[in-house]
């Protein structure tokens, strides 16, 4: 029998990676290849657009050829990509006229307010299921069209195309003949009515975005095109954007599952089943994927400084020499920690939306030493997670039935173990972390048949599972104590 893999694409904010699954979904090589951030003024953050796939078409040839496998062996292409960064190039030259605005970047913020004097923020929550927000795609192309010269004129003409970075990819990847993206991405853009799954005319007035500039709209798990490869034709058979490739990824295929990416900030994604929940305690609400005729939603909330408040321990207090070191020192604290740190360098997320929040530590005493500050840093991952957890089950009427967990700080067994207990649910850690690519591997492999979803969920391998041990009285106290902490930290700049 011939042997069969998937390629997988996972275009990042710093860096391309290109990976190589089996058909038993094991990793089989991964490359990766970073490229260049451009920061032209404060606030502003772009990507060179050609850069960006140059880079994700160097890591594709080295991964097969790393892997050592046969191009007419791979059956099928799956990419996930960072969210809500906008492309617009010129469809007859192929040139994008002006460099990707990525999703960190903040120009946008008075065209947000502009939209909200216009009495349209009800109207784009209730439609997208998002906040207006400059983190979002609409307000860049809005930006683009009207700063930049001439492109006004020829997005009228039609001759212009927009994308998040899926649809940049396989414009190119199927040879300037598909313009397309997915349910997931498209719900990202502040612009897509996610109930009828279309293009919304009113937002799209309001920003001046001619519709013609947009892409189709799939399921995620779809035959978009094909990739021409030595000859080969391989399917691109899976899109969708990197929070919800984790989701899909981590196997939460059912209401009520949720997972948990520890980054440099946290993304907390529940799934809520096929009917959209909106949030009353500014989560957003998102698309997580379309399969089977079927679209599915989750809600979604985020932590603003997860892992870099390790960081911060790391490179600002310079009491770690490495991040693994956190576990090893906070470990010594072997005594319930009367130390609180709120991480709240950047103000306060969901579900406190307080940008006039500032980091505190609460509790010292004589003898706090480094080690009580390490544990206390640690501890505020799960208790932020704690935090929007009970936003989203308050928010989806849904208990929560387990969490998984992926990313950097997931390594850290007294964090795990902490988040279990805080929670008192159990934390899944899974034997394959790279749940974003793995999401896309099995988008694109159910298309084509490689793959069943429920055999998925069945052979998945768990590394740990951390299991609540304290009691009741105890998490109660503790997290008492975080949230007071919280209140304190609360409008620091007046």
């Amino acid at each position: 029998m011939p042997k069969k893999y998937i390629l997988a694409l996972d275009q990042g904010t710093t860096s391309s990676r290109s990976v190589i699954v089996d058909e038993k979904g094991e990793i089989i090589a991964i490359e990766q290849q970073e490229f260049r951030q451009i920061f032209p003024k404060s606030g502003w953050v772009e990507h060179d657009a050609f850069e960006i796939l140059e880079s994700q078409l160097s890591t594709l040839k080295k991964v097969i050829k790393k892997a050592n496998i046969k191009v007419n062996e791979i059956v099928g292409l799956g990419i996930t990509n960072q969210r809500e960064t906008t492309v617009i190039w010129n469809k007859n030259t192929g040139k994008p006229i002006y460099n990707a605005i990525v999703w960190q970047d903040k120009r946008t913020a008075d065209i947000c307010e502009n939209l909200k004097e216009k009495g349209l923020e009800n109207h784009i929550k209730k439609t997208t299921g998002l906040v207006v927000d400059a983190y979002f795609s609409g307000t860049k192309i809005h930006w683009i069209l009207e700063n930049v010269e001439g492109v006004k004129t020829a997005a009228e003409k039609g001759n212009l195309l927009f994308g998040t970075i899926d649809s940049w990819i396989l414009w190119n990847l199927t040879d300037k003949k598909i313009h397309a993206t997915d349910y997931s991405n498209a719900s990202r853009t502040m612009l897509f009515d996610i109930k009828n799954l279309c293009w919304d005319g009113k937002i799209l007035e309001a920003l001046n975005i001619p519709k013609s500039l947009l892409p189709e709209v799939k399921p995620s798990s779809y035959h978009f095109g094909d990739f021409t490869l030595e000859g080969h034709k391989i399917p691109i058979a899976g899109i969708a954007g990197d929070q919800q490739a984790a989701l899909f990824g981590q196997t939460c295929f059912n209401k009520g599952e949720a997972k948990n990416t520890y980054g440099t900030g946290c993304f907390l994604l529940m799934n809520t089943g096929t009917e959209p929940q909106f949030s009353k305690n500014g989560l957003l609400t998102t698309i997580a994927w379309g399969i089977n005729n079927k679209v599915y939603y989750a809600l979604e909330g985020s932590v603003f400084v997860a892992g870099a408040a390790i960081q911060w321990l790391r490179d600002g207090l310079e009491i770690i020499k490495s991040a693994e070191e956190s576990e090893f020192f906070a470990e010594k604290v072997s005594e319930e920690n009367p130390v609180i740190v709120v991480p709240a360098f950047a103000g306060l997320g969901a579900p406190y939306w307080d940008m006039y929040a500032r980091g505190a530590i609460f509790g010292l005493t004589r003898d706090t030493g480094k080690n009580h500050l390490i544990k206390a840093t640690l501890q505020s991952l799960a208790y932020q997670t704690k935090d929007l957890l009970i936003a989203i089950q308050n928010d989806a009427e849904t208990p929560l039935k387990s969490l998984k967990v992926d990313g950097g700080a997931c390594a850290n067994n007294l964090l795990m173990q902490f988040q279990a207990d805080i929670l008192d649910t159990i934390v899944e850690r899974p034997k394959i972390t790279e749940t974003t690519v793995m999401g896309a591997a099995y988008l694109a492999g159910i298309c084509v048949g490689l793959w069943k979803q429920k055999d998925i969920e069945t052979d998945k391998k768990i590394d740990k599972k951390f299991t609540p041990n304290i009691s009741s009285e105890k998490r109660e106290r503790l997290y008492k104590r975080w949230l007071k902490a919280v209140e304190r930290s609360k409008n620091w700049i007046e």
